[in-house]
């Protein structure tokens, strides 16, 4: 399975991002789609995951404000970020699990959030 993402960008506190995952591949394979974020010095950490079937898990820090959706024909993922806040300011990493191949990752995008 092959990923690529797209979206991210500079964008002030308050504001709004919507990035896209596209998989390629064995895309039938693939179970569960999700966005993982890294920042500086942290370590890489799950913000929002979803299923073939639509059950959707997130991160606390971002209940409320982020929605991940996913279009099973299209093989995307989608994570519309609301109400952005500095801290959000990682790279962001869409990732794919194929029950076949296991676990894909993807180049990932950087989203900064600032004034």
């Amino acid at each position: 399975v092959q990923l690529v993402e797209s979206g991210g960008g500079l964008v002030q506190p308050g504001g709004s991002l919507r990035l896209s995952c596209a998989a390629s591949g064995s895309i039938f394979t693939i179970n569960v789609m999700g966005w993982y974020r890294q920042a500086p010095g942290k370590q890489r950490q799950l913000v929002a995951a979803i299923t073939s079937g639509g059950s959707t898990n997130y991160a606390d820090s971002v209940k409320g404000r982020f929605t991940i959706s996913r279009d099973n024909d299209k093989s995307t993922v989608y994570l519309q970020m609301n109400s952005l806040k500095p801290e959000d300011t990682a790279v962001y990493y869409c990732n794919a699990v194929s029950v076949m191949t296991g676990p894909s990752w993807g180049q990932g995008t950087q989203v900064t959030v600032s004034s």
